[in-house]
């Protein structure tokens, strides 16, 4: 799907998570000025299988006690709001207490 198919609402994040794949993150995450790297990839995965379990979106720090990295190795990693990104390019929903 390219990029310009792409329905995404006002902050990036798909109007229909069911347009997700694997394929669509780089693309995604261009659009944020991000090259995604193998360890990104993993913490999309990981936070995706917590949604599938959990039916919500993993606080910051659960998710990176989970991951075994502290809040601080996240932001590290991606710069801003670890978790609305990793949310927005992994298909999910927008974390609660991003607005």
């Amino acid at each position: 799907m390219e990029a310009t198919e792409l329905k995404v609402d006002g902050d990036g994040f798909l109007l229909d998570r069911d347009d997700w794949s694997e394929e669509l993150v780089p693309v995604l995450a261009e659009k944020d000025g991000i090259e995604i790297t193998d360890q990104i990839m993993h913490y999309i995965n990981e936070a995706r299988r917590m949604y599938e379990e959990d039916g919500v979106v993993p606080p910051l720090r659960k998710f990176a006690k989970e991951m075994g990295v502290t809040t601080n190795d996240l932001y590290g990693v991606f710069k801003k709001g670890p978790m609305k990104l990793i949310c927005k390019w992994g298909g999910l929903p927008k974390p609660t207490g991003c607005v």
